[in-house]
């Protein structure tokens, strides 16, 4: 530490420990070290006195002064006797370690700053110290302990995961299984440190691992003694809600296979003084705070309960009524007392006796018996001594029960003890508790010191470490102070012997005894009745009060005699093995005794008394201390330490005092010293090699890692006796490894500042450059920029010139201009001016003339629009005035959620009617304009009667003047007229004015319309907007709910198919074990022998999936021994009820399947009419052919007992022998074979008539309904429809022909049969009776053959004749289109037309003689083929004939010339016959090599096969036979695959056959949906007679099976390859380094040679894609077994980082990074959509990248939706650097990303499921390979099939 700015470790008062730096160099010599705090706070002068860690003695003085120039300086003086430096810090990389032991400096200060950290900072609660693991109690629920978590550090080693109690869990259930031992583990620490939550979780994860051996659930009634065992042995205390105040060890029994069979408990020192006495601020036991508040309930009305608040303790039931008022009662004598009353009424014992025995004792002498009564304190005493008496015994009894319950008859193997104790207690008032307690905890710290010093030592003889003795506490001194002969505990059982004993004469024997002969126990000053005893952990005063009482526990036995004579069995059985020296008397007392008797002493039972008072608390405790000891030291430990934070239970707050008085309590820091005394650091080769590679030069590696190890360090550490080299491992000595991550960090930081010189280098170099370039284009462009202005101004000057020039042109030319301008406008205006005068003349005089004209006709049409315009005006008015009323209603409305509603359920309509009503005011204004122009028509029509008249007159007045003699009367009528023109002047003008007047009215009118229109226009346009935009935002409100709505479909439907894939798993595990037990019971009753077993062929399709029997024995499952049988004839129970289960799960698939056909009804009921029609169309045909059948049968079974009947006479007969051909039985049998043929062949017309018959009747209903007349053989159609018609037809028909045509030889046959004495020598026994048979049987298969043929054959007659009419109608419409096309065209155009369509007809017509001429030609070719092997083999025959001599010919029968047939078109169906079934099982499932199949042949060939041989039964229409077939295939697959699941090819083969298989039967069922791809040959080829649509929905439930287990097949090979893969292993060289682990007798997490790489999982990916593809798997459903491949590995990749701090760095996050990139981008066949859908999967690694520290908080949160909170905040808080330069993540960061997601409402599950499946999806594939074509290979083995 000579060097300045050192960090280190000085003592402090508030917070034990403070960091400072080195502020000056230290050299040799120095007394003063000058530091400077690190957290800057200004102190002043003190001097502070501190205790050192390891030696309690030394005193530290630390004097901190002010410089003068105000900086904080701060002198540490040391201890000039030791001269001990100050305790180093740890390099920051080394800070929040996993386990304390990698720490570089082991020492106080150093683990507490690492617990601290963790738990602060990143919410860790546990880490390792060595073999301890250190709990601290958070005070807040962690979602760590989840069934997940269990199964993420299930068969995990303990170095590879983060610090758990279910590590410690698995590590010891890993040791009881490897090594064959017994385990243990130690839970300690105070009360509140969360001890019984820690042995909780140990035992939740034994039970959930392990599981149970038998049905009995006995994991869970282990967990649920938990609950019982708190109720009655856990209280509130100051220091915890729920303190354990019993201790207790739990020993969890394990079989052979390590399955838990019971458990067994052990309880010590129950706290029993708390029944009758708590401190303030605590409470008693919970039990009885839950009866209280269940006192209102009818079950405990009896117990007449009340408030906890009203008893003076609360106790157990009747102890409640005990503790009220009893002692009152008693000393002030009333008669009766409720509670007691009650109390005695419970406990069944009489009150008299009971009030008798609490206020009176026994005393004995030598020759009386004295009865007196009590003093008031001792009656109290002794009240309260009862009650813990009782309250002791029913809580022994209920521990015996819990006992009884968990104790199973198997016989345990091995266990697992779960040890719940109290941690060390050191209160201000000390008593007997808390020495028993010290006193335990003394001695297991002794075991914990011997067991971590012997691993300490065996890891030194491992490794071949020269081993030094270790110096280490001894606490054996402390524990014979306490145990030994003359011991405490002996002295104070020894006072209790005494008469007169007491107290303080038990202080004034330890004073005598120890003071001065052991250092270990002291007197305080101040007190007589007390002592000091230092232990291990501080030193603790008890005061002597109360410890011979607590020690004694005595209780008056005339109380126990009254509770025995109760009468409820429960107390007598508590009481009942009571020790009878329970006080000092030692005479039973009769009931209602007297106050003093006189009897004699029984000197037997007083020395039996006497003899039993020995066994005290405190002997009682040793006892079991000891046997506890035993156990433990006869198993391997495992020690929990648990750790109170705070006092207070505020969630995660670290008290640093409180800390370190536990963890010195603890034994924590006595394990660090016996570390740090040794070599505490340990690297193996590798890691070393790995984490200071950066260290050591090229030349330096060799191949050996060790050698390179060791020359390395040879180099960098210089004294040999700071490190030694074991035999895998490198130890080091304390700071060593702090010494080499300095030279690491140097030569990175060297490198760092080598590569920033250089590209600050490049980048000055480049700036350079660049500002040469910049300066050089800037005067580049100053120069040009300088020319052009020059040139600019040159042009400028001589612009300005021209411009001069013209401007003075322009200004003259303008002049004068505009002086022309001006004469000619004023002559202009002159002559203009004249002429107006003179038109205006004209004009006025013009006007007058029609204005006369036009005035009454004006004034009686203006009279008429103002009354109809004043009527529109009012009308107008009233409608707006209503409008404006239902305009505010509307807007009222508007506002309101519901008028939303209401507007957009009528919206459309309210706009119908306002377009309507906008329409009808338009039609209304045509009216009114039409009704205007019909004014002006009439004003016009009387302006010319006037115009005429005013002619008349004139013509008048002109016949006037030239008559004189009417001279007078015509001025008179001037006259007149004159008044009549002034009378019409004057109605002119007011017709005028009027006219005015209500010209201006109309046109203030019109204003005010053309406003209230354009208003009302914006108000329309305003409504139209809003209710655009209303439609809008419902649109978009419907189309985001109806998206919600189908995506939350798709869920449920996921959901739905998840959970009932879900059930179809479970159902086969129990299917599974249902088979185990009944093969299990069969060997137990009788073991087959190996061979042949028949199976019952008559199961239907849904048994057949469950009722299975194997049709071939396996050897093994003789070979199972009497163990397995008696197993199983025990687990009868367990068959029971997984017959019960299964016969449940098939109910609820049942449901499920209900629920499916629910939703199909609809396409069912279509579906059910389209084919009700059909079969109506079919009815006639189908009973047809259902006669026919029915004959045929008959016929067949009349053949069978002719037969029969020959095979009886034959056997009756003693006579044996062959006839010869030509015998008369030979003839006979031959004649019968011809009258057979006859009779088929009679068949075969009969068939033909038949079926001409109803195709007739057929043709005729369906032209019935398009006839226009009736036609005379409709009614005989209509009459034979009949069903049974045709069938008299038929039967009449066919007795006419068998009398008229059977022959009479079959009679003949049958009477020579039953004749007495029957010639059989005429008879053939060379099988021809069996010919005969099988050809009867093969002609009726024939003829049912050739009947489906000729149906087919005529459909497809029909079909084409269909099509041909089809064409002849196209060709016709489309003749008459060109025909009336070539007629509007020209003459030319028409010629050239028809040729071009005559060319073309001629051009298809060659074109389809050529292909019928090719046909033919390739039949003649064959033809010809044929009959040259034809005339080949007869001439092979013809020569073989003439060889042979004459007597050969008579003698031997000819060969009959073997002509093929005519080779026919298959029809894609395989024959076999039904007792080659099993062989063909046998060969196509159970005995296929699928390697050979997937290569060689086509994909789905087995399927094909099966598929082709159902068509053959359903063709034959043998309901058996497929039911049979469909039975043993289904069975035989799933035989397979349970004999071999595991094997990845095997399951992928068949899975891909299951499917195609499938898809067979969907694709020829005939439903159209499913027919769409379909040929036509393939529609020839459906299933005809059969729906297999509950078959289907079978297959498709194996399907899921298979697939199901493919994925689970998939697991198990890519599980041991994640976390190596994805993880340890290093894919980007030498990024990643290692730091130390420090990990003690655990496998480490580095990646070694021959562990698994990235490149084996992408083999490995890409080897299962391959087989898939091989075996012709559907893409959709290798895309979804890609897509479960991708959330296996990144779910077990995610959650091995958040369960490993190791691999929160960002060099790993670049390495997993890169990792997933190359992994996606693996295999190119991968589409982009799975990839896509993968996102969220495969998005998580990339969190952990160190950019994350600098991205805001809102993008993290926006990226990493698919995240949980919880994963989020766990990888911020684990993320670690690696090296010294990289940065931690702030925790002000971390509660900001931890603030922003506090509001999301989704689930606390840290981990991902990963064993979760998506639901798979079967999605239709149609095969285009047509079943005629397959060939099926002789490597198959099935050449028993024949083609059909």
């Amino acid at each position: 530490m000579s060097a300045s700015y050192a960090r280190v470790w000085i003592p402090d008062v508030e917070e034990v420990w403070k960091s400072a730096e080195l502020t000056k160099d230290y050299r040799q010599g120095d007394g003063v070290l000058q530091l400077q705090l690190e957290d800057g706070k200004v102190s002043v002068c003190v001097c502070i006195r501190a205790v050192s860690v390891y030696k309690p003695h030394q005193t530290l003085f630390i004097s901190i002064a002010h410089s003068t120039i105000g900086l904080l300086e701060l002198e540490y003086k040391l201890d000039p006797k030791t001269n001990n430096l100050p305790h180093l810090r740890n390099p920051d990389i080394l800070v929040g370690e996993n386990d304390l032991t990698a720490l570089s400096y082991l020492h106080e200060p150093a683990v507490l700053h690492n617990l601290k950290v963790r738990f602060i900072d990143s919410k860790l609660i546990y880490t390792y110290c060595g073999i301890v693991l250190v709990a601290i109690n958070p005070y807040e629920t962690l979602p760590i302990y989840g069934t997940d978590i269990i199964n993420a550090y299930s068969g995990q080693n303990m170095g590879d995961m983060d610090p758990h109690i279910f590590a410690v869990a698995e590590e010891a259930y890993k040791q009881m299984a490897r090594d064959e031992r017994n385990q243990s583990i130690i839970v300690s620490g105070e009360s509140g440190a969360g001890k019984t939550v820690s042995a909780k979780y140990a035992m939740r994860y034994f039970a959930t691992v392990s599981g149970s051996a038998s049905e009995a659930n006995v994991e869970e009634k282990v967990l649920a003694s938990n609950p019982i065992m708190e109720s009655i042995g856990n209280a509130k205390t100051t220091r915890n809600d729920n303190s354990s105040r019993f201790g207790k060890y739990i020993e969890i029994g394990f079989d052979k296979k390590y399955r838990i069979i019971g458990a067994n408990m052990r309880t010590y020192l129950l706290e029993k003084s708390r029944v009758v006495f708590q401190a303030d601020e605590e409470r008693n036991y919970h039990i009885f705070y839950q009866l209280c508040a269940s006192a209102h309930l009818p079950e405990f009305k009896a117990l007449k309960l009340g408030e906890p608040n009203t008893q003076s303790y609360v106790s157990r039931i009747w102890l409640l009524h005990c503790s009220n008022d009893v002692i009152l009662f008693l000393f002030s004598l009333q008669p009766n007392n409720g509670h007691l009353s009650v109390f005695c009424e419970l406990m069944g014992v009489t009150y008299q006796d009971m009030s008798h025995w609490l206020c009176h004792k026994k005393l004995k002498t030598a020759t009386e018996t004295y009865i007196k009564p009590i003093p008031k304190l001792q009656a109290i005493n002794a009240r309260d001594a009862l009650a813990k008496h009782i309250y002791a015994k029913l809580f022994n009894w209920i521990v015996d029960h819990v006992n009884k319950a968990l104790h199973s008859t198997v016989k345990q193997h091995s266990f697992i003890g779960v040890l719940d104790i109290y941690g060390f207690e050191t209160f201000e008032i000390n008593s007997f508790e808390q020495f028993c307690i010290n006193y335990a905890n003394e001695k297991l710290q002794q075991q914990f010191n011997m067991h971590v010093f012997k691993l300490e030592q065996e890891e030194y003889m491992k490794e071949q470490i020269p081993w030094t003795l270790i110096d280490f506490y001894d606490n054996q001194p402390c524990i014979n102070l306490i145990e030994a002969k003359m011991g405490i505990l002996d002295l104070l059982d020894e006072e209790c012997k005494m008469p007169k004993g007491s107290d303080d004469s038990w202080a004034q024997k330890l004073y005598n005894t120890h003071l001065k002969t052991c250092a270990l126990f002291e007197k305080p000053r101040m007190s007589n009745k007390a002592f000091i005893i230092q232990h291990f952990a501080d030193k603790v005063e008890y005061q002597c009060d109360g410890f011979l009482e607590k020690n004694k526990d005595t209780v008056n036995e005339e109380q126990i005699h009254v509770l025995k004579a109760s009468k409820f069995d429960l107390l007598v059985e508590l009481f009942q093995d009571e020790e009878k020296a329970t006080s000092p008397t030692g005479a039973a007392l009769a009931i209602g005794g007297r106050t003093r008797l006189s009897v004699k002493p029984d000197k037997n039972k007083a020395g039996q008394a006497s003899k039993e008072h020995k066994k005290t608390v405190g002997l009682q405790f040793r006892n079991s201390l000891q046997l506890l000891m035993e156990t433990l030291n006869a198993t391997t430990p495992h020690y929990v330490r648990c750790i109170k934070p705070n006092d207070y239970k505020y969630a995660f707050t670290f008290d640093p005092k409180r800390a370190v008085q536990q963890l010195r309590a603890c034994g924590v820091l006595e394990t660090i010293r016996i570390s740090a005394a040794g070599f505490p650091s340990r690297w193996t080769y590798q890691e070393f090699f790995s984490r200071y590679r950066v260290l050591m030069k090229q030349k330096d590696v060799l191949t050996d890692k060790k050698m390179t190890c060791k020359n390395v360090l040879e180099k960098l550490v210089q004294d040999p006796d700071k490190y030694q080299f074991g035999k895998t491992k490198i130890f080091f000595r304390a700071g060593q490894v702090a010494y080499l991550e300095k030279l690491r960090a140097d030569k990175l930081r060297a490198a760092c500042i080598r590569i920033q010189k250089t590209i600050r280098c490049w980048l000055a170099r480049k700036k350079y450059l660049r500002m040469k370039h910049a300066a050089t284009t800037i005067q580049r462009y100053v120069r040009g920029y300088q020319a052009r202005c020059l040139a600019k101004f040159l042009r400028r000057t001589r612009a300005a010139i021209i411009i001069q020039k013209y401007q003075r042109m322009y200004v003259q030319r303008t002049c004068y201009k505009r002086k022309q301008a001006a004469a000619l406008v004023m002559q202009c205006i002159l002559r203009a001016y004249m002429a107006r005068q003179l038109y205006k003349a004209l004009l006025r005089e013009h006007k007058a003339i029609i204005i006369q004209k036009m005035v009454r006709g004006w004034l009686a049409r203006q009279w008429f629009k103002r009354t109809l315009e004043a009527i529109v005006y009012l009308q107008c008015c009233v409608r707006r005035m209503r409008a404006k009323r239902e305009l505010k209603k509307l807007k009222i409305e508007a506002r309101s959620v519901e008028h939303f509603k209401k507007l957009n359920i009528g919206m459309e309509n309210k706009i119908m009617q306002l377009q309507r009503r906008i329409d009808d005011q338009n039609k209304e204004n045509r009216v009114v304009s039409e009704r205007l122009n019909s004014l002006e028509v009439s004003h016009a029509a009387e302006s010319e009667r006037l115009r005429v008249e005013l002619t008349r007159l004139r013509g008048a007045e002109e016949d006037a003047k030239n008559n004189a003699n009417k001279v007078t009367s015509l001025l008179e009528e001037l006259e007149r007229l004159r008044k009549d023109l002034q009378n019409t002047r004057k109605e002119k003008k007011a017709i005028e004015d009027w006219a005015q007047t209500y010209q201006d009215e109309m046109e203030k009118m019109i204003s005010e319309l053309k406003e209230q229109n354009h208003l009302l226009k914006n108000e329309k346009n305003d409504l139209n907007r809003l209710i655009q935009e209303q439609s809008q935002q419902w649109t978009e409100k419907m189309q985001r709910a109806l998206k919600e709505e189908t995506q939350q479909l798709e869920n449920d439907l996921n959901e739905e198919r998840s959970r009932y894939q879900n059930l179809l798993t479970e159902h086969l595990r129990l299917e599974e074990k249902y088979d185990d037990l009944k093969e299990e019971i069969t060997l137990a009753v009788n073991v087959p022998k190996p061979g042949h077993r028949r199976t019952d062929s008559t199961h239907s399709s849904n048994e057949s999936e469950y009722t299975y029997n194997s049709e071939f024995a396996e050897s093994e499952e003789g070979t199972r021994g009497g163990e397995d049988a008696s197993k199983a004839i025990l687990d009868m129970s367990l068959f029971l009820k997984l017959q019960k289960r299964v016969s449940e799960l098939e109910q609820e698939k049942q449901s499920l399947q209900n629920e499916l056909d629910r939703r199909e009804e609809q396409f069912q009921r279509a579906r059910a009419r389209d084919d009700e029609e059909h079969k109506k169309a079919r009815s006639a045909e189908l009973e047809y052919e259902s006669l026919k059948r029915q004959e045929l049968e008959s016929e067949n079974k009349k053949l069978k007992h002719d037969l029969n009947e020959m095979r009886q006479s034959l056997r009756g007969s003693a006579e044996a022998g062959s006839a010869a051909p030509g015998s008369p039985a030979y003839t006979v049998l031959l004649d019968q074979l011809n009258a057979s043929n006859e009779e088929l062949e009679v068949r075969k017309e009969e068939v033909l008539i038949l079926r001409s018959q109803l195709v007739s009747q057929k043709e005729a209903m369906q032209h019935k309904a398009t006839m226009t007349e009736p036609l005379p053989y409709i009614e005989d159609v209509q009459k034979l429809t009949d069903a049974k018609e045709i069938s008299q037809a038929y039967m009449g028909l066919k007795e006419t022909n068998r009398f008229t045509r059977r022959p009479t030889e079959v009679n003949e046959l049958v009477s020579r049969l039953r004749s007495p004495f029957p010639d059989y020598h005429k008879l053939n026994e060379d099988g021809e009776l069996w010919l005969v048979y099988e050809g009867l049987k093969e002609t009726n298969r024939l003829l049912e053959s050739q009947l489906q043929a000729q149906r087919r054959s005529h459909e497809n007659e029909v079909e084409v004749l269909r099509g041909e009419l089809q064409s002849v109608k196209e060709e016709n419409n489309r003749q008459q289109q060109l025909l009336a096309q070539n007629l509007q065209l020209p003459p030319e155009a028409r010629i050239e037309a028809s040729l071009q369509h005559e060319i073309t007809r001629l051009t298809n017509e060659n074109l389809d003689l050529m292909e019928q001429l090719e046909k033919q030609d390739k039949t003649v070719r064959k033809l010809k083929k044929q009959l040259k092997v034809f005339a080949k083999k007869i001439n092979d025959l013809e020569g073989g004939q003439m060889d042979v001599s004459p007597g050969q010919t008579a003698d031997e029968p000819v060969h009959p010339v073997n002509i093929p047939r005519r080779e026919k078109d298959f029809q894609g169906m395989l024959e076999y016959k039904k007792e080659d079934e099993l062989k063909l099982v046998k060969n196509l499932i159970l005995e296929l090599k699928p390697r050979g199949v997937a290569v060689n042949l086509i994909p789905g060939l087995p399927a094909y096969i099966l598929f082709m041989c159902l068509r053959h039964a359903d063709y034959i229409n043998d309901d058996q036979k497929v039911r049979s077939l469909l039975t043993s295939a289904i069975n035989s697959i799933k035989k397979i695959l349970k004999k071999r699941g595991d094997d990845f090819e095997t399951v992928s083969f068949w899975l891909s056959n299951t499917c195609r298989f499938l898809h067979c039967l969907k694709q020829y069922s005939g439903d159209e949906q499913f027919m769409k791809h379909n040929t036509p040959k393939q529609n020839d080829h459906c299933l005809s007679n059969f729906d297999l649509a509950e078959y289907r929905q079978v297959l498709s439930d194996l399907a899921i099976q298979i697939y199901q287990q493919l994925i689970k097949c998939m697991e198990n090979i890519l599980q041991p390859m994640i976390v190596s893969g994805m993880l340890e292993h290093e894919t980007i060289q030498g990024v990643s380094g290692v730091k130390p682990t420090g990990l003690r007798k655990r496998t480490s997490s580095i990646a070694d040679e021959g562990t698994y790489t990235l490149d084996s999982i992408i083999r490995q990916l890409n080897s299962f894609h391959s087989i898939m593809c091989q075996h012709g798997t559907d893409p959709e459903l290798i895309k979804q077994v890609v897509k479960q491949q991708f959330y296996v590995i990144g779910a077990v990749t995610l959650n091995n980082l958040l369960l490993r701090k190791d691999m929160c760095s960002w060099s790993k996050g670049m390495q997993i990074r890169y990792s997933v990139t190359l992994e996606t981008r693996a295999d190119l066949r991968i589409t982009a959509r799975v990839c896509g859908a993968l996102k969220p999967v495969l998005w998580p690694p990339e969190l952990i990248v160190a950019g994350l520290v600098f991205i805001p908080a809102e993008v993290i949160i926006a990226k990493n939706h698919f995240f949980f909170s919880v994963q989020i905040v766990k990888v911020l808080n684990l993320y670690t650097p690696v090296n010294a330069f990289e940065e931690r993540v702030s925790v002000l960061f971390i509660r900001t990303i931890q603030t922003r997601l506090r509001d999301r409402k989704e689930s606390p599950q840290l981990l991902m499921d990963t064993k979760l499946i998506y639901p798979v999806t079967f999605p239709f594939n149609p095969s285009s390979l047509a079943l005629e074509t397959i060939q099926i290979p002789g490597s198959l083995n099935v050449g028993f099939l024949t083609r059909v």
